[in-house]
């Protein structure tokens, strides 16, 4: 046991007001894990603090018992006994009478009253004596903030954990609740108040019981909060939200209906405010308190409801936007804030609940009679006046909810307002005539009535227990007139295009006749006759009339919404759906000869798709037959105009067919049997000896083929890759011989590097890039067969110019594995075995009869890089292919990458000797006396774009790349000091430019917060940069590149302080590129910079005011209107600096 003076010491530093907090929190700690470990009883304690806990000395008192009380609740779950916790409550319990001690009393009270039962609790008659003491003690609200706080705590504490003891005290406690609480404004003491009222009131079930004495006094405690409203905002309160406290006042107005009497009255009062959020907060409060006091008690205030929810939706609403937008539409477009969607959810609520009575008001209300009595003046939307539009609004939104309330409703309101709707409209005058002319008021209030109907029909359906019998007075009433009204509706669509209509009008035209599509046929028999019609109207508005946007769409959304119900809900349905609309579509696709543009196809096809899975399903498989349909017909017959719709085809099926089936389970074997038909066809196409590429056709082929590799599992890519391989093995001659791959390093002869540099025929560039296409979207873990044989094949191409050959050969480097497997089909290469076929494979070559060789060595890939072969294609495409294997090597982070960057700075270096000198024991100094060709030095510059940019086309995560964390900024630490120390050591020269352009590759392509933290560094190259770029129309890109992370610079804080040091260099550096004459988007980002620049220190850059004035004068007759703009904006900024 611990030494009693160690315990004394701890405890005289917690109770010693001088000592500071940091120790006190350190004395209590060290209390703390004494009794924790069983150094100290808590009776030992107790014995040891006698003097503290009942000095005179008001201070140490306080100090001593909130030290007991703090020790006691770090140590919850340590068990104590019965006696222990008895003579402990006991004496927290006494001490709520002591002011001065108060804190530390409640901290013990609350300590105790929570424990669990496994650690021991306090016992029953305990737990009343700490409510007595409260009762009696306590005058809460002459307390501070905290002590309040503790106080409501512990009140709430008694009422969950102890709610017998404490409704045992029955009025007394209710009045010390209303006492304690009444006048309270602290947000955080408010929330548990409300949580207080509710507690209490469950003590009291019985209405005629001890709360029967006190609901005006609950009420005036709680009333004068209500609407919760935030005069100002403490730090402290960040934790206590509006939204939560008035949820929480809600759930208090409704915990009792003995409230009824005061809180519905005050609700209604406030519903009049002028603050919106006060609107809102009573109609919530009314929607929640009406489910709670019931409909009996309601029915008193079911009159003056239902005016105020009819006034609160008229006068919240704001007029219709000018567009008319079918996606975000309820009634006439008025625009419905949260006071109308409150009101018609209160509206719901309360014809719910007392259905015949408020069916009644409504049924009998006088402002809907005068709508109705109304309608036959005005024929269309536009002839209606504003006032008339949103009476109409408001009566068909309360019809609406009141119909799809239930069946009673729905009844009850088809039988008084339908009827007269259909007889204003005529449809048994005008049906033989067929001259329709639909009146738009009638119209629009039966679509709201028959939307109602169709939502709480198929609402009712996705309940199991519930379903409506087709004999329903509604039902029949629908069906007695809805064959009429198709009719109509079809009728007049076919001229709508050609009448000039509103928008208004035609929306619900369209809508109308889609909600009767979508009746469950069960209750509303419609003919298969007749739903052919519907969809061939709609269809014939897709078709004819793609010219007018707004029908079109409307159109196209409703046969999107009838098949996604059809699919759903209505199999008989479904074939006449098939049949008139999806294949209708596919066959548009299929063959080209309809007006519509084949981009609105192609919408079309996407929308219908969507509409269920056996609709894509058809597509999809119409699509396959469209897109080798014309692919074919380009490669067999060289019909151009087959090429351009097959790449809108393959670009269609890319982005929006595999993902959809990738996303939807159970397809995979759709996306093996589209690339098995590929091959397939691939065999048929090159055997027709093709003399005509179409470059972005093959790229589409490309992509196309590697978002459905990259969809597949391992197990279907590689059945896709034997597929591939066959094609691949049987129709072209570039694979090299399995006899001369026995060994390394492989002898490539002259045939294949030399005399064939870019010159790949039509028919192996075809094969070799879908090939390729395969190889860089299969994942990590895919077997790729005859992997020697395939390596050789990519490295041989890339020195041919055939840059997918590269990227495949960088993908397979990206996913090797490190080690071989041991399983029977494993891999044959490991990736330290592709490394050596890569760079020690050495090219053979002969010249003038005479071999270039010596001692046995020939050139590798990095040979050829260096420019051995003194061919310059050769030399180019070598760095395009040693780029693509490096990045693949970057992305898993591997050590090789350093070597190629090594390989890549030496081509940027800037004489032959520096070259010559590392070569020296290879003999080839009679090659190296001239400088590299710009184009290779520009090459070897681009290839860090390579290495840094994210590729779309391979070596990302769609196609399954092993990505290491932060490689981007791992290579620029490596590669920028380099770079600049490059720039620093060499005089300027072309070469000088290709280093800043390789260090605008990878500046621009770094992550921003790389760069602004190194912005001091980089400012100066920046600018030169910027300047050397600026000569030449071909670095145009890389000159927005750079300039675009300048931009980035100088509105970033860090990033500033680097600009504010060179503040007169940056301005005459982008003073010199506003009349760059090459690409507007430069102008326009180099004066958005000057404006920046403004906002730097006055005393940095008002010598360059007159300068940039002068400059913005010119920039102002700039032909591009953005720039102009800019230039206003800038001119202004400068000029305001005095």
């Amino acid at each position: 046991m611990a030494e009693p003076s160690v315990l004394t010491r701890h405890i005289e530093s917690y109770v010693d007001t001088t000592r500071s907090l940091n120790e006190q929190a350190a004395s209590l700690d060290s209390i703390i894990s004494l009794v924790k470990n069983g150094l100290v009883t808590i009776e030992k304690l107790v014995r040891e603090m006698d003097m503290y806990l009942t000095t005179t000395d008001h201070v140490i008192r306080a100090r001593g018992i909130l030290l007991l009380a703090e020790l006691l609740t770090n140590l919850s779950l340590k068990p104590l006994d019965n006696v222990t916790i008895h003579s402990l409550i006991d004496f927290f319990a006494d001490r709520l009478v002591d002011w001065r001690t108060l804190r530390g009393a409640l901290v013990g009270c609350l300590a105790l009253l929570r424990r669990k039962s496994d650690a021991g609790m306090v016992p029953a008659t305990d737990a009343k004596a700490v409510a007595l003491s409260y009762v009696k003690n306590l005058q809460v609200q002459s307390l501070g903030q905290h002590d309040r706080k503790l106080c409501f705590e512990l009140l709430e504490c008694l009422l969950v954990t102890y709610p017998n003891e404490v409704a045992s005290l029955g009025e007394d406690i209710i009045y010390s609740v209303c006492e304690s609480v009444d006048g309270e404004k602290d947000p955080h003491c408010l929330m548990l108040v409300f949580h207080i009222i509710p507690a209490l009131v469950g003590l009291f079930p019985n209405p005629s019981g001890s709360l029967a004495s006190f609901p005006r006094d609950l009420f005036e405690v709680l009333g004068c909060y209500f609407p919760i409203h935030f005069t100002h905002h403490k730090v402290e309160d960040v934790d206590v939200k509006r939204d939560d406290l008035s949820r929480a006042l809600m759930i208090a107005f409704s915990s009792t209906p003995l409230l009824e009497p005061f809180v519905i009255p005050l609700l209604l009062e406030k519903l009049s405010s002028s603050l919106s959020s006060a609107k809102i907060d009573s109609l919530k409060y009314l929607s929640y308190c009406s489910i709670k006091y019931g409909a009996d008690r309601m029915a008193r205030h079911a009159g003056i409801l239902w005016s105020s929810i009819k006034n609160a939706i008229s006068t919240s609403l704001k007029e219709p936007t000018e567009s008319f937008y079918s996606e975000s539409i309820d009634g006439l477009g008025f625009q419905e804030n949260e006071v109308v969607s409150e009101a018609l959810v209160l509206l719901e609520t309360v014809v719910m609940q007392n259905n015949n009575l408020l069916l009644s008001m409504i049924v009998d209300d006088e402002d809907i009679s005068t709508v109705f009595n109304t309608m036959t003046s005005y024929g269309r939307y536009k002839d209606i006046p504003l006032q008339g539009k949103q009476r109409l609004h408001v009566v068909g939104r309360i019809l609406y909810i009141t119909t799809k309330t239930s069946i009673a409703s729905c009844n009850r309101v088809l039988e008084t307002f339908f009827r007269p709707l259909v007889d204003i409209l005529q449809l048994s005058i005008r049906s033989s005539s067929r001259d329709w002319f639909l009146n738009f008021g009638a119209l629009y209030l039966c679509m709201e009535l028959l939307a109602a109907c169709r939502d709480l029909v198929i609402y009712s359906r996705e309940l199991a227990s519930n379903s409506i019998p087709a004999h329903e007075t509604f039902c029949c009433i629908l069906q007695s007139f809805c064959v009429s009204l198709i009719d109509a509706l079809c009728s007049i669509l076919e001229t709508t295009a050609n009448e000039g209509a509103d928008d208004v009008d035609i929306y619900l035209r369209v809508r109308s006749l889609q909600i009767l599509a979508t009746f469950p046929e069960d209750l509303l028999a419609i003919s298969d006759n007749v739903f052919k019609n519907i969809l061939t109207t709609l269809m014939s508005i897709i078709f004819k009339d793609f010219n007018q946007k707004f029908l079109w769409k409307l159109a196209l959304k409703a046969l999107v919404h009838i098949g996604s119900f059809v699919s759903r809900y209505e199999s008989e349905k479904a074939q006449s759906y098939n049949s008139i609309v999806v294949e209708k579509m596919v066959s548009w696709v299929s063959v080209d000869n309809c007006t519509l543009p084949f981009p609105l196809k192609l919408e079309a096809v996407s929308e219908i798709g969507a509409s269920g899975r056996n609709h894509m399903l058809n597509i999809v498989q119409g699509l396959e037959g469209a897109i080798f349909s014309y692919v074919s017909d380009f490669y067999v017959h060289g019909n151009v105009s087959s090429a351009e719709v097959a790449i809108q085809l393959l670009q269609f099926y890319s982005e929006k067919v595999i993902p959809w089936i990738h996303e939807t389970e159970g397809l995979e074997e759709i996306l093996l049997r589209f690339a098995t038909n590929i091959w397939d066809h691939v065999e048929s196409w090159i055997s027709c000896n093709v003399e005509v590429q179409e470059k972005g056709l093959l790229d589409a082929i490309m992509m196309a083929m590697k978002l459905t590799v990259g969809s597949c599992s391992e197990e279907i890519q590689y059945i896709i890759l034997q597929k591939a391989y066959t094609v691949l093995s049987s129709n072209t001659s570039l694979l090299l011989k399995k006899s001369s791959l026995t060994s390394i390093p492989v002898q490539l002869e002259e045939s294949q590097l030399i005399q064939h540099v870019d010159n790949i025929s039509h028919r192996d560039e075809l094969v070799l890039s879908l090939f390729a296409s395969v190889i860089i979207a299969v994942r990590p873990r895919t077997e790729i067969p005859n992997m020697k044989e395939i390596l050789y094949l990519f490295l041989t191409t890339l020195l041919r110019g055939h840059v997918p050959s590269a990227q495949a050969l960088g993908s397979m480097i990206n996913k090797f594995d490190t080690k071989a497997k041991s399983t029977e089909i494993s891999r044959e290469s490991t990736l330290e075995d592709a490394m050596d076929i890569i760079f020690k494979t050495k090219s053979w070559f002969f010249r003038d009869n005479e071999v270039l060789q010596r001692n046995g060595n020939g050139m590798g890939l990095k040979d050829l890089c260096l420019g051995l072969m003194n061919n310059i294609q050769l030399q180019v495409h070598a760095i395009v292919g040693l780029a693509w294997i490096g990045k693949g090597l970057l992305l898993r982070g591997h050590e090789k990458v350093k070597d190629v960057i090594m390989t890549l700075l030496e081509c940027l270096m800037p004489d032959s000797s520096t070259r010559a000198a590392k070569l020296k024991q290879d003999s080839f100094e009679n090659i190296l006396e001239q400088d590299f060709h710009p184009s290779v030095r520009r090459s070897a510059a681009d290839a860090f774009h390579i290495l840094m940019s994210d590729s779309g086309v391979c070596l990302n995560k769609i196609f399954h790349a092993i990505i290491r964390p932060l490689y981007k900024q791992h290579l620029f630490s490596v590669v920028m000091p380099l770079l600049q120390s490059l720039l620093k050591n060499f005089d300027p020269s072309f070469s000088r430019s290709m280093l800043y352009r390789a260090s605008v590759h990878i500046i621009a392509d770094a992550p921003l917060i790389v760069v602004v933290s190194e912005a001091k560094k980089l400012i100066s190259l920046l600018l030169e940069g910027l300047s050397i770029l600026s000569e030449d129309i071909l670095d145009k890109d890389q000159l927005y590149s750079l300039l675009l992370v300048l931009s980035a610079i100088l509105t970033d804080k860090k990033g500033e302080e680097a600009v504010i040091e060179n503040a007169h260099s940056v301005i005459n550096c982008l003073i010199g590129l506003i009349a760059y004459p090459h690409m507007m988007l430069v102008r326009e980002t180099t004066i958005q910079c000057l404006v920046a620049m403004s906002k730097l220190p006055h005393t940095r850059i008002y010598p360059m005011r007159t300068k940039v004035l002068q400059a913005m004068s010119k920039a102002l007759d700039d032909p591009k209107r953005a720039v102009r703009q800019e230039a206003v904006r800038c001119q202004q900024a400068w000029a305001s600096i005095a």
